[in-house]
């Protein structure tokens, strides 16, 4: 079994049971366990309790928690833009200070301390997140909030280590020129008329 149980089948929504059906029977889903998993993060509105982020205005998570898992996600992608950016009131730069040692911090709620070393270990050895880390987490979170938790990082995660990719501040020529043609069509649709193959 799933370190999180899945929502029974029943206790789906019928959108959810439907989506998942038609992705079982399409080949798109071998399984459903994951996707009675995440559908504990589908909620129709966020609670009145936080303030929220403006890159996740219907997150269950508040603002500036969210605010230092995106600086310390951007701190080990090392994506320098997003590490200097700052997108809410409580992430000050005493907040964000030292946030390699998260624990160490006498600032930070639990719930900080906890997100962090969930990202920390998602980004760097996610082998070693196991049923200690999930049932800390459950102490402090909702079943959703871990999801989204999760969810998110992955997000994060991924996206920082991109853009560092991209090397944003870098001062050689780009490899990829700007081309306008290429905003938003695919390979198909650019090279319909010459017949170009798409190797």
């Amino acid at each position: 079994m799933p370190r999180i149980e899945p929502i029974p089948w029943d206790d789906l929504k019928p959108a959810q049971r439907e989506t998942i059906k038609a992705g079982m029977a399409s080949g798109a889903f071998r399984i459903a366990l994951p996707l009675q998993i995440l559908a504990y993060a589908e909620h129709e509105s966020v609670p009145d309790d936080g303030d929220r982020h403006p890159n996740f205005p219907r997150h269950l998570l508040d603002g500036k928690l969210l605010e230092l898992l995106r600086i310390r996600s951007a701190q080990l992608g090392g994506c320098e833009p997003c590490m200097g950016s700052r997108k809410v009131k409580g992430a000050t730069e005493d907040a964000v200070a030292c946030l390699t040692s998260p624990a160490l911090r006498g600032d930070l709620t639990i719930r900080e301390c906890l997100a962090l070393e969930f990202l920390e270990l998602l980004a760097t050895d996610h082998h070693r997140i196991g049923e200690d880390l999930y049932g800390r987490l459950a102490r402090h979170f909702t079943t959703a909030e871990i999801v989204e938790l999760g969810s998110t990082c992955g997000h994060m995660i991924g996206t920082h280590r991109f853009l560092h990719t991209l090397d944003v501040f870098g001062e050689a020529d780009p490899v990829i020129a700007y081309a306008p043609e290429q905003v938003g069509a695919s390979w198909t649709e650019l090279h319909a008329k010459d017949g170009s193959p798409q190797e």
